[in-house]
């Protein structure tokens, strides 16, 4: 199964495992049902994730899809389009179509008027704040897929392949899971390396945006860190219950950007996932 890192599904795909283990429970002696190519599920609750931009709203979490496919070797998971290379006991290895997922917070601000003063006088002019928009980054690169009793390892390189910002991230997570009955507990953490054409294309302030209350700013390269934690209880075949909680720090160089508020990304999630095979 491919690891995956988006806060709201992550209850889904944690129980299902657990949703396997029960299915062939319930018929000891029986030969295991083919599995089957797709993975359907929804996750339903609350939740919220912090956005760290100025005059910007936080994100709601509260109903989620997870929708995958996966062929002999092609895959479709939640809008990674997919070539696995290799699978063996050791290591699966996949090369990857995504976009970026740093754009998100940008959908999420606010135009407001602001007022501002220049050394110590009053400004009778008002100017209109908006944060700059950012573009969605079409990112190819190579995902190396580890598990056994030590954990799950999950290590990938993008490179942006569609110029928009010419930039690459490299990505590390850890994970480790421990299941007792019908109760699953998994912590992670982990980190990811940006580049400097990355982190200043969404978090620097180019020439063309600067106002007399946005400055100009260059970003350079930078290490994001994030851990998380994962509790399900599994209530059915089907049907699960899960608290999940994840927090990253933005790199020194995103976090000093004037159109960041707040260095800390928070986020958490509660509900039912349902999954439909």
């Amino acid at each position: 199964m491919r690891i995956r890192h988006y806060l709201a599904m992550a209850l889904v795909l944690a129980m299902a495992s657990g949703a396997c283990t029960a299915s062939a429970a319930e018929a000891p002696g029986q030969p295991a049902a083919q599995e089957s190519r797709w993975r359907l599920g929804a996750a339903l609750g609350y939740g919220l994730r912090r956005n760290p931009l100025v005059q910007s709203d936080d994100i709601p979490i509260v109903i989620d899809l997870d929708i995958a496919w996966f062929g002999e070797h092609l895959f479709f998971d939640n809008g990674d389009l997919g070539l696995t290379l290799a699978d063996n006991s050791a290591v699966t290895a996949s090369l990857v179509a995504r976009f970026n997922s740093d754009r998100v917070f940008f959908g999420n601000t606010d135009t407001r008027f602001v007022s501002a003063d220049l050394a110590g006088m009053p400004l009778a002019e008002v100017t209109e704040f908006t944060v700059p928009d950012r573009d969605y980054a079409l990112e190819l690169g190579v995902e190396l897929l580890m598990d056994g009793a030590w954990g799950q390892l999950q290590v990938t390189a993008f490179h942006d392949v569609g110029g928009t910002h010419d930039g690459y991230e490299i990505y590390a997570d850890y994970a480790y899971g421990w299941r007792e009955q019908r109760w699953y507990l998994e912590p992670s953490i982990g980190l990811s390396y940006k580049s400097d054409a990355l982190n200043n294309y969404y978090w620097g302030v180019r020439d063309d945006e600067v106002s007399i209350v946005l400055p100009p700013y260059t970003a350079g390269a930078g290490t994001n860190l994030h851990t998380r934690l994962m509790l399900g209880y599994q209530l059915s075949r089907n049907w699960s219950f899960s608290l999940v909680a994840e927090y990253e720090q933005l790199n020194d160089d995103a976090a000093a950007s004037p159109l960041v508020e707040q260095q800390d990304v928070l986020g958490y999630f509660a509900g039912f996932g349902f999954r439909f095979r």
